[in-house]
């Protein structure tokens, strides 16, 4: 019974670090510090965002289509990712900046969006649970653009209260905003200025598992 709640407790752990809830800023070093907890590998599942309408509005104004790829899917307006692999280390807020430190893989799926005969890809998302963003591969066309670029801001101050079911933490409310970078980007290549920074994107589910 102690092993199986130290592995809810560390499920617990790992799910709040994956919805990217910002670090305390301290100044302190972690060289000397111990952790709270530790996974050295997440094993699953998934991360889904419920997309805005707000979003999906923008992309039919500017007459852009959106798509998945690889593993993804987009089932009842929520598009989903899986979960390929990661790692996170948790200290004890204040004492090391910051606390949260680790990421969260999904290798081998993504969005694309397509105008005409211009198609963005965005994929092999990377979640840096200590400065709440989202990372990835951008290509135009099947060239590449850029790789592990700055694509989301996460906002998890919406985050409702953990539950945990049969060893799956699942964690929801989190804000998904596109970032600066993003916009930049996506108005360069489609030759618009209408996407902006912080524009919201979804509310995102995480369910989460680790070995």
């Amino acid at each position: 019974m102690t092993k199986m709640l130290k592995t809810i407790g560390l499920l617990a752990v790992a799910a709040v670090a994956t919805v990217s809830l910002a670090a305390c800023s301290s100044g302190k070093g972690s060289s000397d510090k111990k952790p709270v907890a530790t996974i050295g590998s997440l094993s699953g599942q998934s991360t889904s965002v419920k997309l805005d309408s707000g979003f999906t509005g923008a992309l039919t104004t500017l007459g852009l289509t959106p798509g998945v790829l690889g593993t993804a899917t987009l089932t009842d307006g929520s598009v989903h990712f899986p979960i390929t692999g990661g790692h996170v280390t948790v200290y004890q807020k204040g004492k090391v900046d910051p606390y949260v430190q680790g990421d969260l893989q999904h290798d081998g799926s993504g969005l694309s969006l397509t105008a005409g005969s211009t198609v963005v890809q965005l994929q092999n998302f990377d979640i840096n649970p200590g400065s709440s963003q989202l990372f990835g591969d951008v290509s135009v066309n099947g060239t590449v653009a850029a790789k592990h670029a700055y694509l989301f801001n996460l906002d998890g101050s919406t985050l409702a209260p953990i539950t945990i079911t049969n060893g799956v933490a699942t964690l929801t409310g989190t804000r998904v905003l596109v970032s600066d970078t993003a916009a930049s980007l996506l108005d360069k290549t489609f030759d618009t200025t209408a996407v902006k920074g912080g524009l919201l994107v979804g509310v995102a589910t995480i369910l989460a598992t680790g070995s």
